[in-house]
């Protein structure tokens, strides 16, 4: 654990608060959103909690920053994937596995996206929501153009509009992907119910064909 000095200049306080965020992205590899506590997360740093509100509003502000972080990182990754070619079918059935599987290995940025309406969002400042859902503007922006650079026959709207349902798909079945020890016994001795498990990649790859199978359909012409 780090014990830090009180930070001065806006480099240090800068560097603090990169620290934090390293922090809290190495815990939520290790743990779910809902263990994460302030409390712990000022340990790992090496921080009291009260030092730790000197950087970030709650625990809640911390984790909106790092979905900004990991969603900036993961349509860089996405945009460097190669442009599909072919049929329209084609390209849309390549797009929406890349996308799937792409979000299948980042189990952190599902972890947030799924947590975001209903807890991320709920003890967090005007100006840090505000700042939050400015960042997830420009995100949808960047994937709507990643989305149309594989299927040009769909407008910007339409690109932004599933960019912005692929984020409510995925975090929501990412939710119900990570069932409880109890339901884990439960598929397990009723295979009648296991129809309810959760294939989070292949799941989300058929939802977000089907949605672009509509998207394309109520195209101009």
């Amino acid at each position: 654990m780090a014990t830090f000095h009180r930070a001065r200049s806006e480099e240090q306080r800068a560097a603090r608060r990169t620290a934090i965020l390293e922090v809290a992205a190495t815990m939520l590899a290790e743990q779910p959103v809902a263990d994460i506590t302030l409390n712990a997360l000022a340990r790992r740093v090496g921080l009291a909690k009260s030092n730790v509100l000197r950087y970030f509003d709650s625990r809640e502000a911390i984790l909106l920053e790092l979905l900004t972080t990991e969603l900036t990182d993961w349509l860089a990754e996405l945009s460097g994937t190669p442009k599909p070619r072919g049929a329209v079918a084609t390209r849309s059935r390549r797009l929406s596995t890349t996308i799937a599987e792409s979000l299948a290995r980042r189990p952190v940025l599902c972890d947030l996206i799924g947590s975001q309406a209903a807890v991320l969002e709920r003890n967090v400042s005007v100006e840090v929501a505000a700042r939050h859902k400015r960042a997830s503007l420009a995100a949808m922006a960047d994937f709507g153009a990643i989305v149309r650079r594989s299927l040009p026959e769909l407008d910007d709207e339409t690109a932004r509009l599933f960019a912005a349902a692929t984020q409510l798909t995925a975090g929501s079945l990412w939710v119900h992907a990570q069932p409880t020890e109890v339901m884990r016994a439960v598929y397990d001795a009723h295979p009648d119910l296991a129809t309810f498990k959760i294939d989070f990649a292949a799941d989300l790859q058929r939802f977000l064909s089907v949605l672009l199978a509509g998207l394309l359909a109520q195209k101009p012409g």
